[in-house]
């Protein structure tokens, strides 16, 4: 017989089969004596929908789970949220089970925050490319605004989607202008940074979301794909001259931050940083 896990974590959306969030909260979990068990959790493939596979980690005893790609904001209706920030933003993507109720986080936010200043250091974003008002693209619209963005320029398939953030970002955006552009070459016209918040370029979502030559003259390029790290996007990026910043950041800060809501222990960040590229 297997024994219980001294922490149940999961995580919940599409496309994650190469997700190396498990190994993170396992090896954090290691840090701290703890056995953690970190399930994969694929509404498709378990034949329920998003609230069923949702409802089953409740009754389940999790004590908490991330929520990916395209749940971010679904799951805001099933949670509670403290921070004022965190309700703007209209997306969760981590929530933790305490007291009967499900507290919901966002540690995109902060992750992108600290992998943008671990980059930039203090320098100012400039005016930024933001291709994806979705759930992560929301997230980083809201970070770059907390990081001093002179400029937003919001695109996105969906106008409404686009239309929709930046009435929800201008309430919190201080000196920022916020700005919908309808394709993403316009947006990238003298921009100082491009930042790709879409499921373009992960695995089975293969390309990019702007042409090369569109990119020429940015200084910093983001893309929030970490599966592959080294998305087309962010060559393409360097290779116009761009320094770059690997979602494999943003996704490494958001996991330690997560596990502070999880378990409230300490990490050795270094050291977790080094396990996780030796594995």
């Amino acid at each position: 017989m297997t024994a219980a896990p001294d922490l149940l974590l999961g995580l919940i959306g599409d496309n994650i089969a190469q997700s190396r969030a498990p190994l993170l909260h396992r090896l954090a979990g290691m840090q701290n004596g703890l056995a953690v068990r970190y399930d994969r959790l694929v509404p498709t493939e378990l034949g329920r929908d998003f609230d069923a596979v949702f409802d089953g980690c409740i009754a389940a005893g999790y004590r908490g789970i991330n929520v990916t790609y395209p749940y971010k904001e679904r799951v805001t209706a099933r949670v509670t949220v403290s921070d004022p920030l965190v309700r703007a933003m209209g997306a969760v993507n981590t929530v933790l089970f305490s007291d009967g109720e499900a507290h919901g986080f966002n540690t995109d936010h902060t992750g992108f925050i600290a992998a943008y200043r671990a980059a930039r250091g203090n320098e100012p974003p400039g005016t930024v490319c933001l291709i994806g008002a979705g759930g992560v693209g929301r997230a980083i619209a809201f970070a770059l605004a907390a990081l001093g963005a002179s400029e937003i320029r919001l695109v996105d398939r969906d106008a409404a989607r686009s239309r929709a953030l930046a009435r929800d970002l201008a309430a919190v955006a201080g000196r920022t202008r916020i700005i919908e552009v309808p394709s993403a070459e316009e947006a990238a016209v003298k921009a100082t940074g491009l930042v790709n918040g879409t499921p373009v370029g992960m695995d089975g979502h293969e390309g990019s979301p702007l042409r090369r030559e569109a990119m020429l003259g940015a200084a910093w390029a983001f893309d929030a794909v970490y599966t592959p790290s080294d998305t087309r996007f962010l060559s393409d990026a360097e290779s116009a001259g761009a320094a770059v910043i690997s979602g494999w950041e943003l996704f490494f800060w958001q996991g330690v931050h997560a596990w502070a809501h999880f378990a409230a222990l300490p990490l050795d960040e270094g050291r977790l940083r080094a396990d996780l590229r030796d594995r």
